[in-house]
């Protein structure tokens, strides 16, 4: 067994103690995780998905006090003992042609008490809300496959932007972008791409067959191992918009409020008194800030009356915008403050309040 199968069996061991901590404290019969968000979690870092759009795949986990059991069927068993569980799980495969077996077997688990399911169906329950607080906060093995996405998805926007040319459509772009994060082993979650025209109108722009032209931005999420890193990158073929300090001021405004112990709204409302500082108050409703990351793009959205709890080992990612201006990267929130996971040294970049923030990309 190599080393990295033993760190994630004793994550997964960890997370299993608190799933039956839960099942005494509730008094139900078992757990039942389908989601691919909560599949990653409790595998630590495992996948069962094959449809990226689904947010269920092709197996779930069933634990109960005695057991922690992969649901699957005869298609996938294979793969998923060699490829994405690690050590300490057992298996129940079902014929794919008899899927109404796996409901007879949780049946027989539960013996008439309750289920609790991360997706509840047919009388399930769903989970208490403290697990999915805990679930936000991320240990050390997570923490070190989040470094390793952030950077490689830094290292592919850049790469793709690099060659990029006012000549290329939005969806060359986007192409690029989501070959880059292939290749380097991330699934591509979203891709955006706004060339000159479209970037001013649209906040969320899915790549056109329009020509870039004179400048454009690049956003994606990038999963791996259930995690998602998000990041924004733009290029001008020619001076850089001056508005991007701008920008930064305002970002900066709402990082230096991440603090544990304080909560989303506060960040939200830090945003909000930046945006005002750069003389455009509205701007906080043009489009959401962002919020908690992790094993949802978005776990929480930041908003007036988002009243979560900041925990040190929860990651973020913020994205203030202006009309043709965004910004975002993700962070974790360390001892030491926040440390951005989609960092690209190669990048060109600015300190701002004491970070290093993406600037445009001026090619010639």
């Amino acid at each position: 067994m190599s080393e990295a199968s033993v760190d994630r069996s004793a994550e997964a061991a960890v997370k299993l103690a608190l799933l039956r901590d839960v099942l005494e404290k509730t008094g139900a019969s078992a757990i039942r995780l389908r989601g691919t968000d909560w599949f990653a979690w409790i595998t630590a870092g495992g996948s069962n998905a094959v449809l990226l759009s689904q947010e269920t795949g092709a197996a779930e986990v069933l634990v109960s006090r005695e057991d922690a059991c992969i649901l699957t069927d005869d298609i996938e068993e294979k793969r998923l003992r060699a490829e994405e569980a690690p050590p300490g799980f057992s298996y129940h495969p079902t014929p794919w042609t008899e899927l109404e077996l796996r409901e007879r077997y949780v049946f027989e688990i539960a013996g008439g008490l309750p289920v609790l399911s991360d997706r509840p169906a047919n009388g399930e329950l769903p989970l208490p809300p403290t697990l999915r607080q805990r679930r936000m906060v991320l240990g050390g093995g997570e923490i070190g496959r989040y470094r390793a996405l952030g950077r490689a998805a830094a290292e592919a926007m850049s790469e793709a932007l690099r060659q990029a040319r006012p000549e290329w459509t939005e969806a060359e772009l986007a192409a690029a972008g989501a070959q880059a994060l292939v290749r380097r082993g991330l699934e591509p979650a979203l891709v955006l791409a706004a060339g000159e025209r479209r970037l001013p109108l649209y906040r969320h722009p899915p790549p056109s067959l329009e020509r870039i032209g004179g400048r454009a931005m690049l956003r994606c999420c990038a999963r791996r191992h259930g995690l998602h890193a998000s990041l924004a990158r733009c290029v001008s073929f020619g001076p850089a918009p001056a508005e991007q300090r701008e920008l930064m001021a305002v970002e900066a405004t709402g990082l230096a409020a991440v603090l544990p112990g304080s909560s989303l709204s506060a960040v939200y409302f830090a945003l909000e008194q930046g945006y005002r500082h750069a003389n455009r108050p509205d701007a906080i409703r043009e489009h959401h800030q962002g919020g908690i990351t992790g094993y949802a793009s978005r776990e929480i959205v930041a908003t007036p009356v988002t009243a979560t709890e900041l925990e040190t080992g929860m990651a973020f990612a913020f994205n203030p915008s202006f009309n043709g201006l965004t910004i975002e990267d993700t962070f974790i929130l360390g001892p030491q403050g926040l440390e951005n996971l989609t960092c690209d040294p190669a990048w060109p970049a600015r300190d701002d309040h004491g970070r290093m923030r993406p600037l445009w990309l001026e090619a010639t």
